[in-house]
């Protein structure tokens, strides 16, 4: 007997899905509902169409009703949207926007992929003409036609996470003069640790794009339209378009609705075979909740590739073939105007607030051989435990390379793999794309050090109560260096000096080492461990210090 499925919601759960199960069965009959008109489009290329970078609108449909009915036999019904879940009756009702009638549906199985819903804050004039939200096409659409016909001089965006910041970035493309406004110390702040949000700030502020931090937006003002955005600081910024990067939520009413569990952070629970509590529903995507593989913790995570592969999975359990799902890394990536930001596995405060040790450590690696023209710098920030080393998660911001270094360490967190094993990894290396040593071999050998104990290595939060302490401060770069900015109370020794003025350093005092980037500080550890002294690295050097601004 064949199997009836209906699915709720298109995109990238519902939709992926919908083709899996067909592929495993032929004979069920399967009917996506999608209350809005496009059932299968590419969510993350919004905002590169809204700037330009993609000029045909249609290249972001992966699929149509029609392809979907072509190739795959589904009944796609759009501007349909479910309403109600009888799970005792093992119905649905729906309504059709289009006709204004209600009508039931009876299911087998039924595969909720509802997505998320911008999170709107109170804040007087959200609701004027030229305030605008992304989250799908007809939002898209919304903000390239304003800006086409209105040309916006100014514009506001509040909240600095990654939709807000991929709209600072397409704005400040369009020539429109960009302010950020995030309510936390930095952006991206459920992502990035401090000193590395603080290098992509410093980039964006110098590329002219403000950011006003640990600051809201109270009220916006205007009589047609917004003209200025009024902070709780009381400061006013002129502003012709506002976007709302406040973030998403789950959607979840339609499940909670049916008596569903809905978990403590707001999403859909589903167990490892993404059934809910329901043993014939299924939900996938943005609307459930899941397990972090690091921390073993439920949380939210809006991405697509995960989606995707939930959907998956999903459909292989309703035909048949049980899946389990492991859990999500949340490994993303971001371009804002020609950097790089990416990130996989736990940070800095995941990790703390799950009570995990961890170790960490920062290094600033070329993008490719030194030699070859064209090599940007990268700053890598690799977490660990400090038992054997197995890797927890990395953060990466950079230009050129920052992608693909951030795959092999997402991929080296899936397997469990360790530091030991990063120096092991063979990647290809020709002087345009890599050096002899990639970025990631080095990440691997700097953690190396550290568990070996071949240095011990310190960070530049604590180091100012270890100089009050008595430390002595080491800078083993070059005078000219020096010249151009150091810590404030370091002595310069450089690295091929260090041999010949050691007795300059005081052997009755913890030696605290930094260059530029961590490499002459490690050789310095070195000859100064050798030689009797109690020395200590500070990780990342000088780049990292001025990070921490």
């Amino acid at each position: 007997m064949s199997k009836k499925v209906l699915i709720v919601g298109g995109v990238a759960g519902g939709a992926s899905t919908a083709a899996r199960l067909r592929r495993l069965d032929e004979n069920a009959e399967i009917i996506m509902f999608e209350r809005g008109e496009f059932i299968s489009f590419a969510n993350c290329g919004l905002p590169y169409y809204v700037g330009g970078a993609i000029v045909n609108r249609k290249s972001l449909f992966v699929q149509t009703p029609q392809s979907m009915k072509k190739r795959f036999n589904l009944d796609v019904r759009i501007h349909s949207e479910v309403v109600k879940i009888f799970p005792s009756e093992k119905k649905v009702e729906v309504r059709s926007i289009q006709k204004g009638e209600n009508y039931f549906e009876t299911y087998d199985y039924l595969v909720l992929s509802p997505g998320a819903q911008p999170v709107l804050p109170d804040i007087k004039g959200l609701n004027l003409p030229n305030v605008f939200s992304v989250r799908n096409v007809p939002d898209s659409d919304a903000i390239k036609q304003f800006i086409d016909a209105h040309k916006p001089a100014t514009a506001v965006i509040i909240g600095g996470g990654f939709i807000g910041m991929e709209m600072a970035d397409v704005l400040h493309q369009c020539g429109v003069k960009t302010t950020v406004v995030e309510a936390a110390d930095r952006i991206m702040n459920l992502w990035l640790d401090g000193e590395m949000a603080t290098t992509v700030q410093q980039y964006i502020n110098k590329k002219g794009i403000e950011l006003v931090l640990n600051d809201k937006v109270a009220v916006l003002e205007g009589s047609s339209g917004v003209e200025r955005a009024v902070l709780e600081s009381g400061r006013e910024i002129s502003a012709e378009i506002v976007i709302l990067g406040t973030g998403v939520k789950p959607e979840v009413w339609l499940a909670e609705d049916a008596g569903l569990v809905i978990g403590s952070t707001g999403g859909i629970h589903v167990d490892e075979y993404l059934r809910t509590s329901n043993e014939f529903i299924y939900a996938v995507g943005d609307a459930i909740e899941v397990k972090n593989m690091i921390t073993d913790k439920y949380e939210l995570m809006f991405l697509a590739g995960p989606a995707n592969r939930q959907g998956r999975l999903a459909a292989d359990n309703i035909a048949g073939r049980p899946s389990k799902y492991s859990g999500s890394q949340g490994t993303a990536i971001i371009k804002i105007i020609d950097m790089t930001v990416a990130v996989t596995g736990a940070n800095g405060k995941s990790l703390s607030n799950s009570g995990i040790p961890f170790l960490a450590c920062h290094i600033h690696p070329a993008s490719h051989a030194a030699y070859y023209p064209g090599g940007t710098q990268m700053s890598i920030k690799l977490f660990f435990t400090p038992d054997e080393g197995k890797i927890l998660g990395a953060q990466i911001v950079g230009f050129d390379g920052v992608d693909k270094r951030i795959d092999v360490f997402a991929t080296a967190v899936r397997a469990g793999m360790t530091v030991f094993d990063l120096t092991e990894l063979e990647l290809a290396y020709a002087p345009p794309f890599s050096s002899a040593k990639d970025p990631v071999n080095m990440a691997g050998y700097v953690a190396s050090n550290i568990l070996l104990k071949d240095i011990e290595v310190v960070y530049w939060k604590d180091v100012p109560a270890l100089v009050s302490g008595g430390a002595f401060l080491l800078d083993v770069r070059m005078p000219s260096e020096v010249e151009a900015g150091a810590v404030n109370g370091s002595v310069n020794i450089p690295v091929d000096d260090l041999r010949n003025r050691i007795e300059e350093i005081p052997k009755d005092k913890v030696i605290l080492v930094y260059c530029q980037v961590g490499l002459r500080s490690y050789i310095s550890n070195r000859i100064l461990k050798q030689k009797g002294f109690i020395v200590k690295n500070i990780s990342g050097g000088y780049k990292s210090f001025q990070s921490q601004k």
